[in-house]
């Protein structure tokens, strides 16, 4: 069984993370939690939300706390965050983990579903860290970490707009980065590359695809949730306190 590190300074850190019931987000969850940290996740899908908190509680005693929420209904999501920061008297660490990469031809996709696309994977991100950084401005120090993709950089068929929000997020991590670092406060991205979450096998990771995906990877392993959530605590960590505006990439080796 593999030992990950264990980082003191996440120990009662207040920790907000968007798209915690499912996948990457729901691995981050339970990785904070085991850390000590005082997380809350927002989640449209709140049985698997729920079923998180009561997971995670069974394995380590630190449950997180679950709001059912819809990140492009904006005004929901900074209060949530405004509440948590009140009742925390911080917040610490944001992550803009939700996204969604459903395939869309670009001859085909309207007004609607492009915006809707950018709704999820850029608005929700810059209207949270909008809402986040006020409080981090005031403890004169703060983490975001922003989830992006390595299809920027490979730019995959059929998603147009996903990677063209993936892209922004990246910019928008340099941005913040250097608006904010007089207060103390990090910015970074992280780019997983095709990660064996539970949707992408149901959906595209085949085994065919799988294998023929390795064949492009340096590690011919399985690249999983925990690998990003790994690389997630430690830019959260003050192991990581000089490292701010980068994107880090996490694909076993695929770019």
């Amino acid at each position: 069984m593999k030992k990950y590190a264990n980082y003191p300074s996440l120990e009662g850190k207040a920790v907000f993370i968007t798209g915690g019931a499912t996948g990457i987000g729901a691995v981050m969850v339970e990785a904070f939690c085991k850390q000590g940290a005082k997380v809350l996740f927002v989640d449209i899908a709140e049985k698997e939300g729920r079923a998180v908190c009561l997971a995670i509680e069974k394995k380590c005693g630190n449950a997180p706390q679950f709001q059912h929420i819809d990140v492009t209904n904006i005004d929901a999501l900074k209060t949530s965050i405004e509440n948590f920061a009140k009742a925390a008297h911080k917040i610490d660490v944001l992550i803009n983990n939700v996204g969604n990469d459903n395939r869309h031809s670009p001859l085909d996709i309207d007004q609607n579903q492009w915006r809707k696309c950018m709704a999820i994977n850029l608005d929700a991100a810059f209207f949270a860290s909008q809402a986040a950084i006020p409080f981090m401005q005031k403890q004169c120090k703060g983490n975001i970490i922003n989830m992006s993709t390595i299809n920027v950089i490979i730019a995959p068929e059929q998603m147009p707009g996903y990677v063209a929000a993936k892209s922004a997020l990246n910019g928008l991590s340099k941005s913040l980065a250097n608006e904010y670092g007089v207060d103390g406060i990090r910015v970074n991205s992280i780019m997983p590359g095709w990660v064996a979450t539970e949707r992408q096998i149901e959906s595209y990771l085949t085994p065919k695809a799988q294998a023929d995906w390795q064949k492009s990877l340096a590690l011919k392993e399985t690249l999983r949730p925990i690998h990003v959530a790994n690389m997630a605590l430690f830019l959260a960590a003050d192991d990581s306190e000089m490292v701010t505006g980068q994107a880090f990439i996490v694909d076993a080796g695929r770019t």
